[in-house]
């Protein structure tokens, strides 16, 4: 931002004087009123109008930026700005309206690798969770040069941010979907699986499970592709998440095999018996801590073996499927140190009353002090058990 922006230090120092919670609230004079409406508008005018100027930077031809100067690194810089800034739902929205989606898509054929991948990486944050952008996207034509990165750009890493942005922009979006069928996207997946990208191979399958998950009807596509062939050899993949996704991947279309879909596995039963037994050695073999971070693909292997054969796996029988302290919530070593006053009044309140002489009394207010508690007969219990007390910006 500029060096005349919003004065954030100010501001900062504003919010924390009149929030620490050890006065009681008042109301702002018209001068403080004033300051922070002033500070707030700064800043929504500066991050617009730094909108348009990257705008008008990406509408500027190629050959006319190299001739100012202007380096592909800077151009990346630009987009890394540009993405925080979209961030907000609302500025993803009003990318389009100030004319910078289409200059943005456009950057998906530019000649620099890092400048393709970047604009990939901005478009999957704005249509993330986004419909409005999705449909935008789609209609600005954005489709068609995200799925020819993913399909054929010869950076792998241009690949990989291509089919992150698809994920994203086809996801809970039917028309989205549609285009991906009708454009072979399920082939394009197969190819993406045997990459030897790791990374590439994760959002693949990530992306195969959804699609499965949505639309059980694909599972026959999928499997006249030859697509559980390759996801039992991903699931002895080195990568924990390949193999847990591949195994996800299986499970889909062994469910929809066993709730009347045809075929399902198919031929590969017998070559999934012979994995799964593979990958139970493996878990059983596995140290103690080893098994805990392995707690996903245990799962993922008994529930495989159930839904092909119809009864547990051993790993189940050995104790292995659900470990002592697998559903125990996380230690809470915080909480306490954050509790709400009016929370923690009232968990101190019960703690502190013995068994049997609960008496109804006054509720704290809500606003201002607590009301002084009137002394009671009753002996108090000496109890210190109250100290343990139990995405992205929306658019406007």
């Amino acid at each position: 931002m500029a060096k005349d922006g919003p004065d954030w230090d100010g501001l900062l120092k504003w919010s924390l004087a009149h929030s620490d919670g050890t006065r009681p609230p008042r109301n702002l004079s018209e001068e403080e009123r004033k300051w922070f409406m002033e500070a707030m508008q700064a800043q929504s005018v500066d991050v617009v109008k730094r909108m348009k100027e990257i705008t008008l930077v990406m509408q500027t031809p190629e050959q006319v930026l190299e001739a100012q100067g202007v380096t592909s690194a800077d151009i990346e810089d630009m987009l890394d700005e540009l993405q925080e800034h979209v961030e907000s739902i609302d500025m993803a929205n009003d990318l389009h309206s100030i004319g910078g989606l289409v200059p943005l898509l456009g950057y998906l054929k530019n000649s620099h690798s890092g400048i393709r991948a970047k604009a990939a990486e901005v478009i999957t944050t704005i249509v993330q969770n986004n419909p409005k952008s999705q449909q935008l996207v789609m209609e600005a034509n954005g489709f068609e040069p995200l799925l020819s990165n993913f399909t054929s750009d010869p950076d792998i890493t241009v690949r990989t941010k291509a089919l992150g942005a698809i994920a994203s922009l086809i996801r809970h979006n039917k028309p989205g979907i549609a285009a991906f069928r009708l454009a072979n996207g399920y082939a394009a997946l197969r190819d993406a699986l045997g990459s030897e990208s790791v990374r590439f191979q994760r959002k693949a399958l990530n992306l195969i499970h959804y699609l499965l998950h949505e639309n059980s009807s694909d599972c026959n596509v999928v499997s006249e592709l030859g697509f559980p062939r390759i996801m039992m050899h991903l699931a002895s993949s080195n990568d924990s998440e390949v193999r847990e996704a591949a195994l996800r991947g299986l499970l889909e279309l062994a469910q929809d095999k066993t709730s009347g879909g045809s075929d399902g596995l198919g031929e590969e039963d017998e070559k999934l018996k012979q994995l799964l037994q593979e990958r139970i050695k493996g878990i059983s073999l596995m140290s103690p801590e080893d098994l805990g971070a392995a707690r996903e693909e245990r799962h993922l292997v008994d529930s495989l073996w159930n839904a092909c054969y119809n009864e547990p796996s051993s790993l189940r029988g050995e104790g292995l499927v659900v470990l002592p302290g697998d559903d125990a919530p996380p230690p809470d070593v915080a909480s306490k140190h954050f509790e709400p006053p009016l929370r923690a009044w009232a968990a101190n309140q019960e703690a502190n009353r013995a068994p049997g002489t609960e008496k109804k009394e006054a509720a704290p207010l809500l606003l201002g002090f607590s009301p002084q508690q009137p002394e009671t007969p009753h002996v108090q219990s000496s109890s210190s058990g109250g100290e343990d007390a139990g995405q992205r910006s929306t658019p406007r």
